[in-house]
């Protein structure tokens, strides 16, 4: 895809950078607890993590338990290697750093900060011998242009391993619809619910899209617990399974759309799309 009309110093997706200069945006939340609010919603469909959700839950909507927090993210196998490789690259000690984990969740200029060899790399050390002769169309998206962000896991590699057939609940398409990070806009607030008006997932030939925006119900808490209070119609929110994870920024939003698009692009870019193989498109 074309880059937005302003960029990063470093090439790459809109303009702003990771110590929160351009505005208010996630950087009040620790990072701990930011990678808790995303990570949740698959835990408690028992998809990823560790097998107590509700100690997810509490932890993240508390803000307390750093440590007990930052326990509980090294068991999630999907998300913690990329969590390592963001924070390698970018000369940050800890993986949880909130700028890393924003990176993975959302996107900001982190991102650039990893050679396309070295995601590439990773992916092989990993998913070698799950992935066995599919390890090429799994890797194949990197060179085309893909950057980890979590909406390249979902597109470029959850359909070569298998997991958008099986464990999952739902047709595949759903599956890569829901488990990516959705943002979308408030249009009302009922007590543990919201209305969100949003893009879905759709094919177009053997390329997956964006389309039109409808209205999804989405849940802000759990008898009580939830990740981001005082929510109004008029908000923009991320969206993670029937989550809303947390309220946007403009430059969240910004990057959020950016990261989709680019591995959207870069998945639509090939010969075999993994999305089209799995969903039959």
């Amino acid at each position: 895809m074309s880059r937005p009309t302003v960029e990063s110093e470093q090439g790459v997706g809109p303009m702003g950078d990771v110590d929160g200069r351009e505005g208010p945006r996630l950087r009040d939340t620790p990072g701990p607890v930011l990678f808790a609010r995303y990570a949740y919603p698959p835990n408690s469909l028992g998809y990823c993590g560790p097998g107590d959700p509700s100690a997810l839950l509490g932890a993240a909507t508390e803000g307390s338990d750093l440590v007990g927090l930052g326990q509980l993210a090294a068991h999630f196998d999907g998300a913690w290697p990329y969590l390592q490789l963001l924070a390698a690259c970018s000369g940050i000690g800890d993986p949880l750093d909130r700028r890393v984990v924003e990176a993975y969740w959302v996107g900001n200029a982190l991102l650039s900060r990893v050679p396309s060899a070295a995601l590439a790399h990773s992916l092989e050390d990993r998913f070698d011998r799950r992935a066995g002769r599919r390890l090429g169309s799994l890797v194949s998206a990197v060179p085309a242009g893909g950057i980890p962000q979590h909406s390249f896991h979902v597109f470029a590699v959850y359909p070569w391993l298998g997991l958008l057939r099986a464990g999952m609940d739902g047709p595949p398409m759903e599956v890569l619809d829901r488990c990516r990070i959705r943002w979308g806009l408030v249009e009302a607030v009922t007590r543990d619910m919201v209305s969100v008006a949003s893009r879905a997932l759709a094919f177009e030939g053997s390329r997956l899209v964006l389309g039109p925006p409808r209205v999804e119900r989405a849940r802000r808490s759990l008898d009580g617990l939830g990740f981001v209070g005082d929510l109004r119609p008029g908000d923009t929110v991320s969206l993670h399974w029937d989550w809303v994870c947390d309220r946007l920024s403009s430059v969240n939003l910004a990057w959020l759309q950016y990261c989709t698009m680019r591995n959207l692009d870069a998945v639509n870019s090939l010969a075999a799309p993994g999305p089209a193989a799995v969903c039959g498109a």
